[in-house]
């Protein structure tokens, strides 16, 4: 129990993996896309909009010392531990073996998505090992991201994969981190590019992180026409204050729940780095939230605790 009295578990969190060189890594990749000038115009807009964002919320910048996954495993235990955190499903963590031996550290406190390339040769057979073998519940993509359109036909034995295994699939739409970052295909940040699939897969769920990520209108649309849609309430969803209309995160909860109800809203937070940890800052605002607009309490337990319970089949 947290000091709310609530079970909680975090369905949407990242891994903080520390490798010599993956930061530089990211940038080679903007780079070789845009040229090096234009790569760092980009990546010094987003810097910036993440200071503001840190400052904004009273967070520290992310450490810039290296520590093993052992150690973060066990600073990440610690962390839930003060704050009354009683589980975390990482969507990301280096890649399917590392997530998986992450995972297995503390079994009873973790677990992970396999987040491997869906456009990869045996994309389907790699996650059927990372459920089956690594024992990963579910799987993560960026849709904003990808190059080709996501109801690409070219897709669907991976969907059919995740339906056979009975795994939900977490699909970000909309903008990409701080500045609303590059995204490769515009098409593929509307949810509603999910739709076909979505119809085409009725047992599998769909999970939709951050409110749909601007995209709110969409996302409820998707929802109306599709009921294994969920929404995952992760993040600042900073995007709000973009939006050419006043809104708020009672505006997001109160819309969600008269349409899709508490049976289809998740929560989680998109903790991803030391010293902040789990970002207990959002719990307590989506919190404050839901019992300002009247929520009952099974509905809020379900939010934050009963939904990820049977997507994860814990």
């Amino acid at each position: 129990m947290n000091l709310y009295g609530l079970r909680v578990i975090d369905f949407h969190s990242h891994f903080p993996i520390q490798r010599s060189g993956r930061s530089n890594r990211w940038r080679q990749r903007i780079v070789d896309r845009y040229g090096e000038e234009r790569a760092d115009i980009i990546l010094e807009n987003s810097r910036r909009y993440r200071q503001d964002w840190r400052r904004m919320w009273g967070f520290d910048p992310p450490e810039e010392g290296i520590h093993s996954d052992e150690e973060q495993a066990a600073r990440w235990i610690k962390d839930m531990d003060e704050k009354n955190l009683g589980m975390v499903n990482f969507v990301t963590g280096g890649d399917n073996d590392n997530l998986a031996e992450v995972v297995k550290m503390h079994p009873d406190r973790f677990t992970g998505f396999a987040h491997h390339d869906p456009w990869s040769e045996n994309a389907p057979g790699e996650l059927e090992r990372a459920v089956a073998e690594l024992g990963l519940r579910g799987y993560k993509m960026i849709a904003s991201s990808q190059s080709k359109p996501i109801d690409d036909k070219g897709l669907y034995p991976l969907w059919e994969m995740a339906e056979k295994l009975e795994v939900p699939v977490l699909m970000h739409f909309g903008v990409l981190g701080g500045g609303g970052g590059p995204a490769r295909n515009l098409r593929n940040m509307d949810p509603l590019t999910l739709w076909e699939v979505a119809a085409s897969f009725p047992t599998l769920n769909f999970v939709i992180p951050h409110f749909g990520a601007c995209y709110i209108r969409e996302l409820l649309q998707l929802c109306w026409s599709c009921p294994n849609v969920i929404i995952d309430t992760s993040g600042s969803n900073q995007w709000m204050k973009w939006m050419p209309y006043k809104l708020n995160l009672e505006d997001l909860f109160r819309k969600a729940v008269e349409t899709v109800g508490s049976d289809r809203i998740i929560f989680g937070t998109d903790s991803s780095y030391f010293p902040r940890g789990f970002a207990q800052e959002y719990l307590r605002d989506q919190l404050m939230t839901c019992y300002s607009i009247g929520l009952d309490q099974a509905s809020i337990e379900k939010i934050f605790y009963g939904n990820a319970v049977r997507l994860l089949k814990l």
